[in-house]
């Protein structure tokens, strides 16, 4: 190396060091702000709940309409909320339970949301999941709702029926599938573990790679993997954090057979969530047994101009042959559209409950 390149080198690597130790005095400058935040909420009997999905949402937005590169707002946002997640934990770390083992894409969402330094809580079921809430073991839940491929998650839903849990978050992640293995050739797969949703993603692909092997279905994709590390002639279909988790080498990787293979999570919570300027509301409805009452049901919005931007119809638990019908619409309850809106639906609807008004996903 030249002594010119060295003395160019020498001078950025100088500068860096300095930006450097502004970034830390900067980041400790923005801990001490937010504790400060805690101990006014304190002092006037407001301490309650110190993640406000709002006001982190607005963050995260501000920031992303600012940035001027070249970093990518995926970037920065990722390390924003990495931030935010360190300096809530110099309070009190959040409880985050979510369907485990380890290595799922339900960690990955919950980590993507709350940030590394959240206590991560696995659980072994849903239902599992809902109770660690509801119970005050922990503090949120982190659940899949609807897969981009597959549909929705029945077993959420119903639980959503019954909870007294609000909706206060989103999370939408890319799924990514790999065949993870430790054999070194498709020729000696066996069979093939993993969730009932992922083997489903991955049908098409299966069929044209291995179609004479064998497909069990089991609890979770990161459980998938511990018997496929554990097994000879095992694979597992899952993503990068199981891969990861159980040192599994990728035989395959992105087999999905859907090239856009998104699932939607929602973040449930003891609280309701303020209007973050970007918004949806989740709810719960039901018509009367008349006809023409879906659509005396869907009027409202129509009439309010809110928007629908999901309907999708399950079977009532209680009554057979009858439904509700699971709704999400733009804009939060306390905007004056929607309330609107909801309080004509409450005189139309034989049952109405609203799940919670939330900010719409940051990427």
């Amino acid at each position: 190396m030249s002594d010119e390149l060295q003395q160019k080198l020498s001078l950025v690597r100088t500068e860096i060091d300095a930006i450097d130790t502004q970034l830390l005095d900067f980041l400790n400058r923005r801990a001490r702000c937010a504790q400060q935040v805690g101990q006014i909420k304190a002092q006037h009997g407001e301490a309650g709940f110190i993640y406000r999905p709002e006001r982190e949402a607005q963050v995260l937005r501000r920031i992303q309409e600012i940035n001027p590169g070249p970093l990518s707002n995926d970037s920065v946002t990722r390390f924003f909320r990495e931030v935010m997640s360190a300096c809530l934990s110099l309070e009190q770390p959040l409880g985050i339970a979510f369907l485990g083992p380890l290595g799922t894409f339900s960690e990955s969402a919950a980590t993507k949301h709350f940030g590394h330094a959240a206590h991560l809580m696995p659980q072994i079921s849903i239902d599992d999941v809902f109770r660690e809430v509801e119970a005050c073991h922990a503090d949120y839940a982190v659940v899949p709702i609807e897969n981009s491929t597959e549909g929705a998650i029945g077993r959420t839903l119903d639980l959503l029926l019954n909870t007294p849990l609000k909706i206060c978050g989103e999370v939408v992640m890319r799924i990514h599938q790999h065949l993870l293995s430790n054999e070194d050739s498709l020729d000696n797969i066996t069979k093939v573990y993993s969730h009932a949703q992922s083997l489903a993603q991955c049908h098409e692909w299966l069929n044209r790679s291995l179609p004479t092997v064998q497909r069990i279905s089991v609890g979770s994709n990161a459980q998938a993997a511990q018997f496929a590390a554990s097994e000879a002639g095992a694979a597992a279909i899952a993503g990068e954090a199981a891969a990861e988790r159980y040192q599994l080498p990728k035989l395959a990787s992105s087999i999905e057979d859907e090239p856009n293979n998104t699932t939607r999570f929602v973040v449930l919570g003891r609280q309701e969530s303020g209007s973050s300027g970007r918004d949806k509301t989740s709810l719960i409805m039901s018509a009367h047994n008349q006809t023409g009452a879906l659509s005396t049901l869907l009027e409202p919005f129509s009439e309010a101009g809110v928007s629908l931007t999901r309907l999708e119809s399950r079977p009532a638990r209680h009554t057979l042959w009858e439904y509700v019908f699971f709704v999400d619409i733009e804009g939060h309850r306390e905007d004056p559209a929607v309330t609107t809106a909801l309080t004509e639906l409450g005189r139309r609807a034989a049952y109405l409950k609203v799940l919670g008004s939330y900010p719409v996903a940051v990427y």
